[in-house]
């Protein structure tokens, strides 16, 4: 048996990078997945992906800006398999590494929607859907970014690390109804994320170099996924509330 035999999660931003991995270790560890992301056709060939390997997945093409599409994607979970276990809040966008003198609203509050916003969506969603089940896990990524100042933009920063604290209180306020919340804070990690270059803040970027210098290496996202895997499971039973650094011992400099 799988170490989350029998159990549905609901991964976010699984169209690539450690959103798409976590969704293929989850189904390969006995879970069914629902996914959800705005790019159908990466959905499809990760469905395709489970599929091929024994596993079971539906996609959901979607934003978790959308209010509808959270709670269409929570849906699609109880219709299709029953219940809803665990949820991956790995949904993120970057913020051109803008400091926040050339910050305009437009990013802030886009970064924001996505980066905090959503994980919220998802937490209110799910959490009633949870409780009549007994309990649950969630696993939200964070950012080394969201302990320190040093290695992104002000938006991403700030959300990172809202989203840090958003998790933690979500920890203690169901805590007596055996919901657990724990946060990964990857490190570099070799996903999408930073593909586009267009735009990036020469000061921003320059700053942020200094932290980068230490950095032992970049990670990979299947990494990050046997971590996540490791917090959704019947193993960590007792973990909750916890911040997982990921990072190869970078923020340890």
């Amino acid at each position: 048996m799988g170490r989350l035999e029998s159990k549905v999660a609901l991964v976010t931003g699984a169209s690539s990078g450690m959103g798409y991995e976590i969704a293929k270790l989850f189904a390969k560890e006995g879970a069914s997945v629902v996914v959800i992301a705005r790019r159908k056709e990466k959905l499809a060939e990760l469905i395709a992906k489970i599929e091929a390997d024994g596993g079971n997945g539906i996609a959901v093409a979607g934003d978790v800006t959308s209010e509808e599409d959270v709670q269409n994607a929570v849906k699609t979970a109880i219709q299709e398999f029953g219940k809803l276990d665990i949820v991956v809040n790995n949904a993120g966008i970057l913020d051109k590494m803008k400091p926040v003198t050339e910050l305009d609203d437009d990013l802030w509050n886009a970064v924001l929607n996505v980066n905090l916003t959503g994980p919220m969506r998802l937490f209110r969603a799910a959490i009633p859907e949870m409780e009549k089940i007994g309990g649950g896990a969630f696993v939200t990524v964070s950012s080394l970014g969201g302990l320190c100042g040093a290695r992104a933009g002000a938006a991403y920063t700030a959300s990172k690390h809202g989203v840090l604290g958003l998790a933690k209180n979500v920890a203690f306020m169901y805590a007596n109804k055996n919901i657990r919340s724990n946060v990964i804070a990857p490190g570099g990690v070799n996903t999408e994320i930073g593909a586009d270059s267009a735009g990036v803040s020469e000061m921003g970027m320059g700053r942020c170099q200094l932290g980068m210098a230490t950095m032992p290496r970049m990670g990979e996202p299947e990494e990050i996924a046997r971590l996540a895997l490791f917090l959704a499971s019947d193993e960590a039973s007792l973990i909750n509330g916890a911040v997982v650094t990921a990072d190869a011992g970078w923020g340890a400099y």
